[in-house]
């Protein structure tokens, strides 16, 4: 994790896509309904939740990113309550409101956490007049850094290539969270974040790890993007860049009890960490730690910048110092669990100076782990004479100890 958490409050970040309300209502069940064979749900405690786009705003909000979120509503209480949650929560809502479509809302009937139906209420944005959404696209678009569109195939972006025509000749780097098996429409976004499942609706089934990062390269440049960022549920994610060797990051082990949303946080992260100036590869990185923290909470969540921070410094707690070596192989598979890069040196340093600390120094810079292997008494005295090592091979490793490096 060898990279720094960047300050996100001047950042600014533009989302559009479909918004919805996630409607969550829990109760006991004790019984069977005289009418049907179903459970009866006697209702206890209701939630409302963004959903879709309004989660990726939240997330970015979360981070303490000002967000501002477009989206299609209808005239009615679902949207009321959809703006005024955003809205709390520091999100800039800027709706378009049709009379005769309602807001997308998804209703869960919950008993003991357990889902036990869904109600959709929808109707289709596709032919919707969306005059007002792109003048407010227009508006906002000068003062963004990044640009996301998150897609769930509900109308909102049937024009999604006009849009992401006008932001790239602004400069603007160009998420897209995509949906459905014509990616043909993204062409010419900075980056496309499919899961493995979407990918492959695309690509076709890959075999190996080999055949899946030469699909991914071939609609990279198909698509003429700068990037492709597969998420790999268990498998980590894959980042295939332009000019750049494929970035292969491993999930971070955490207890998972939810992955809902887990997408919405990545592209929000992803899209913070470039908006606040990190290079794609560090962002990715970032986004990667903050899927572990929302997989770790239940339903649609969040990760804020303190628990990113505090996951970051978790992480960097692995045992330090003299180890034997099976602990050391212990800490190695760890670190690459964790996605970091381990960096091997050695030598004798029987009597340090400071050539023996800058080098250390430059090695540590080069990953997140530094293994230094000290040679023995015996080598030591092979290769300098029978007069070294000055320093015991214990005396020697304590010292390195000691450097921060």
């Amino acid at each position: 994790m060898n990279f720094a958490i960047p300050d996100f409050s001047r950042s600014r970040v533009l989302i559009v896509g479909d918004v919805m309300l996630d409607r969550y209502w829990h109760g006991p069940t004790a019984r069977i309904s005289p009418e049907a064979p179903v459970p009866v749900v006697k209702i206890e405690q209701t939630e409302e939740r963004a959903g879709g786009a309004g989660n990726v705003a939240l997330n970015v909000a979360s981070l303490k990113v000002q967000a501002v979120l477009l989206g299609l509503v209808g005239q009615d209480e679902a949207g009321q309550l959809l703006q005024s949650h955003l809205t709390a929560m520091g999100v800039e809502c800027c709706f378009q409101q049709e009379e005769t479509l309602p807001t997308i809302t998804k209703l869960r009937i919950l008993s003991r956490h357990q889902q036990l139906i869904r109600l959709d209420f929808e109707g289709s944005f596709q032919t919707a007049d969306k005059t007002g959404l792109d003048t407010q696209f227009v508006r906002h678009l000068p003062a963004c850094g990044v640009v996301v569109f998150s897609d769930y195939l509900k109308g909102t972006l049937s024009e999604v290539q006009t849009l992401i025509n006008s932001a790239r000749k602004q400069g603007k780097f160009v998420i897209i969270d995509p949906k459905g098996n014509n990616f043909e429409r993204y062409r010419g976004a900075s980056l496309l974040t499919p899961n493995q499942s979407e990918f492959e609706a695309i690509t076709g089934h890959c075999e190996n790890e080999q055949q899946l990062l030469q699909k991914a390269q071939q609609l990279r440049e198909q698509l003429q993007l700068q990037a492709l960022l597969i998420t790999r549920s268990e498998k980590g994610m894959t980042l295939i860049s332009e000019n750049q060797p494929p970035l292969e990051l491993p999930t971070i082990a955490r207890e998972v009890y939810d992955v809902t949303g887990a997408g919405d946080t990545v592209v929000a992260t992803l899209a913070s960490g470039l908006a606040a100036g990190m290079p794609l590869a560090d962002a990715t990185r970032l986004a990667n730690l903050a899927a572990s923290i929302v997989v770790s909470k239940v339903g649609t969540a969040t990760a804020t910048t303190e628990e990113l921070h505090a996951a970051k410094r978790q992480m960097q707690t692995l045992e330090r110092g003299i180890v034997e070596e099976e602990r050391l192989q212990q800490l190695i598979a760890e670190a690459k669990n964790h996605g970091e890069t381990i960096v091997l040196t050695n030598g004798c340093f029987d009597i340090l100076h400071a050539g023996h600390v800058s080098y250390l120094q430059q090695a540590a810079k080069l990953g997140d782990r530094l293994i230094v292997a000290v040679n023995t008494d015996e080598s030591v005295r092979r290769l300098k004479g029978s007069e070294r090592p000055v320093n015991t091979l214990a005396r020697r490793m304590q010292v390195l100890v000691g450097l921060s490096c």
